[in-house]
């Protein structure tokens, strides 16, 4: 009997997942903490709790992380240079160190517009290669003719040895500047994306599973892991498109609406006829517009880990994510005893983070570049949770808020506090944890608010609940403020929102949200089996995809009375080809589509007799009965993935 093994290692939680191979069924699964920085820790904890017996019969590894997304969004990357070729126009470029403008590049046509200014490439090379691991290049227009950042990247192998990104190798799409930061940011995460591909298949051989390991791109697609390592950019936002995945594959819907709630945030997205939809812009990445086709999404900074708290009897949720009170009193039990002692701060001192139930506790990583009032109250906190009474106990005053809220930034502290997860322990709808904590926490809270215990826990599920339609809503009515949204939402109308495609739910107590979230919406509501593991199988239930454009594109020669088509001229990723008849230019095209469409598809290690290639045509013609100006072929390529280790490479 063979398996397969999908592993996602999100923000809070590693999943796995176990599926049989034979009749596709889900025959084990698990989920622990995700351990930051290292995720091979969380990986390592929730396969030992698994079956060895399945371990050794799984052939086919597909893992999913948001490791990339991560190291761009908390500026973890390696050092970079840019190069830009004839690029004048370089917006945010204060955010990078080292980049350099040096004149070249072509027009649309593919012709050069100004000679390639190599010797100021080579100087830039020369004076950064100790201070950068890795370079990235975009030219103007490389997307019609890749020449010069063709040139750059040879010579920059010559001269360094280092890894080199180039823009057209990236994305087909025009803007030089997005595609060069789309090389920056993949050039970053290549010594990053190495490191933990290599930890996960030492892993995987560590346990003697001879599996051929793969992973899950930001479009939904696999690929590969030694293909996925070259281009590791495109692995950001490849949890939600796990979950995505998952989600169809989990309810047997190929087109419905998913709302994932996860620890931090809630993510809704949507597949149509088993495509997952895309961003047509590209993904925006801390703030950076990538060329990266990712998959459409709505997300909210509100999950079953925000910080709930009272101020002035209002209730907020989030945006921070904290430890939930019943998740943490299992690893420090003392803090129920706290709890019980109901630390006393005056109302005109409350605040997100001087909260009668907020605990803080070092989290290991080392301090630098912190101030002396940073310094001073980290001396205070140790390797237990303290309350922010007892952090100043032998003074009479409390943190100051601000200085707390900046070692919190830094990550040199983490908290504990009181969530929708606690408020779901309450209710009896989810007990996983410690109830005791979250039933100290519900009735310090509840005194505040000015309501009892269960009032207070319906009133935080049902936020969630509406912040989930209004995710859904707001992503689905494209164009409508959330504004809007919310005021149908919030009002009593005798109407209400209908949504016409089912809705599958993920996460782990997402259940006891649907009947709620069935007061918000007309849908059917699908809370599948397994629901709490959607990442892992989503990871393992990618498809191979794969699309490209190849674009032609007449020649003219002006006479003294009109304009002459001279040649052809066929653009494809990577390359252009000149010939002299339109005939032999759309032949050239449809045959250099396919064979770049397989040779993508076999090096991502799909099967080669499961290779599904679609053509779409659109000519723009010149008049009644011309030739085409232009002709676009789309090609679009799906696949299975091969579930044994051999693999091929095509050059």
């Amino acid at each position: 009997m063979h398996y397969s093994l999908g592993i996602d290692a999100g923000g809070t939680y590693t999943d796995v997942a176990i599926i049989r191979d034979s009749d596709g069924s889900i025959v084990k699964s698990n989920k622990s903490l995700t351990t930051y920085p290292d995720l091979l820790i969380g990986i390592r904890n929730t396969l030992d709790q698994l079956d060895p017996h399945y371990l050794e019969n799984v052939h086919y590894v597909s893992v999913s992380t948001t490791l990339a997304t991560n190291s761009v969004l908390e500026k973890t990357g390696y050092p970079v240079g840019l190069i830009l070729v004839n690029d004048a126009d370089i917006p945010n470029r204060a955010k990078i160190e080292n980049f350099v403008l040096v004149k070249g590049g072509h027009n649309s046509a593919g012709n050069e517009v100004c000679p390639l200014d190599l010797d100021s490439a080579r100087n830039f090379v020369l004076s950064i290669k100790n201070k950068v691991s890795a370079f990235a290049i975009s030219s103007y227009f490389s997307v019609r003719n890749p020449e010069h950042e063709l040139k750059i990247k040879k010579l920059i192998t010559e001269l360094t040895g280092l890894p080199v990104v180039c823009g057209h190798e990236l994305s087909q799409d025009l803007g030089a500047y997005e595609r060069g930061i789309t090389a920056y940011l993949n050039a970053q995460l290549i010594p990053i994306a190495s490191q933990f591909m290599e930890s996960v298949t030492s892993e995987i051989k560590r346990r003697n599973i001879d599996a051929k390991i793969m992973m899950l791109k930001c479009d939904g697609s696999v690929v590969a892991i030694n293909e996925a390592l070259k281009k590791p950019i495109e692995s950001v936002f490849s949890g939600p498109a796990a979950s995505l995945v998952g989600a169809a594959y989990l309810s047997g819907n190929e087109d419905c609406a998913v709302i994932d709630v996860g620890g931090t945030s809630t993510d809704v997205s949507l597949i149509y006829r088993g495509i997952p939809q895309l961003s047509e812009a590209g993904a925006v990445v801390g703030g950076w517009q990538t060329k990266v086709k990712a998959i459409r999404m709505e997300t909210s900074a509100m999950g079953g880990d925000s910080h709930v708290w009272v101020r002035n009897h209002v209730i907020s949720i989030g945006p921070r994510r904290v430890i939930p009170l019943c998740l943490a009193a299992v690893e420090y039990p003392e803090i129920v005893e706290k709890l019980k002692q109901n630390q006393v701060i005056l109302r005109n001192q409350i605040g997100e983070n001087l909260q009668p139930t907020k605990f803080f506790i070092r989290s290991g990583l080392e301090a630098s570049d912190i101030s002396s009032a940073e310094k001073e109250l980290l001396s205070r906190i140790g390797d237990r949770p303290l309350t922010v009474s007892e952090i100043y106990w032998n003074e009479n005053r409390l943190p100051n808020p601000g200085t707390l809220d900046l070692l919190i930034q830094k990550r040199l502290i983490k908290t504990i506090g009181f969530t929708p997860t606690d408020a779901l322990h309450v209710l009896q709808e989810y007990t996983q944890w410690n109830k005791d904590a979250s039933l100290l926490g519900a009735s310090i809270l509840a005194t505040l608010a000015g309501i009892d215990e269960d009032e207070l826990c319906l009133q935080i599920k049902e936020d969630v609940a509406r912040n989930m339609a209004l995710n859904l809503i707001s992503f689905l009515l494209e164009g409508i403020s959330k504004e809007e949204i919310e005021k149908v939402l919030m009002g009593k109308f005798f109407a209400r929102f209908k949504v016409e495609l089912p809705v599958v739910l993920l996460g782990g107590p997402v259940g006891a949200y649907s009947k709620e979230l069935a007061r918000f919406i007309d849908a059917q509501i699908i809370v599948p089996d397994n629901c709490s593991v959607g990442n892992a199988v989503g990871a393992v239930a990618g498809k191979g995809s794969k699309k490209l454009e190849v674009l032609i594109k007449a020649n003219y020669t002006e006479s003294k009375y009109n304009l002459k088509t001279s040649s052809f001229v066929v653009f494809f990723p990577g390359g252009r080809e000149e010939v002299s008849s339109y005939h032999e230019a759309l032949e050239f095209g449809e045959e250099m589509g396919t064979k770049l469409i397989m040779k993508y598809m076999i090096n991502s290690g799909m099967d080669n007799d499961g290779v599904n290639i679609d053509m779409h045509r659109n000519d723009i013609i010149t008049h009644e009965g011309g030739l085409p100006v232009e002709t676009r072929l789309a090609f679009s390529g799906t696949g299975q993935a091969r579930k044994n280790r051999a693999t091929m490479e095509v050059d």
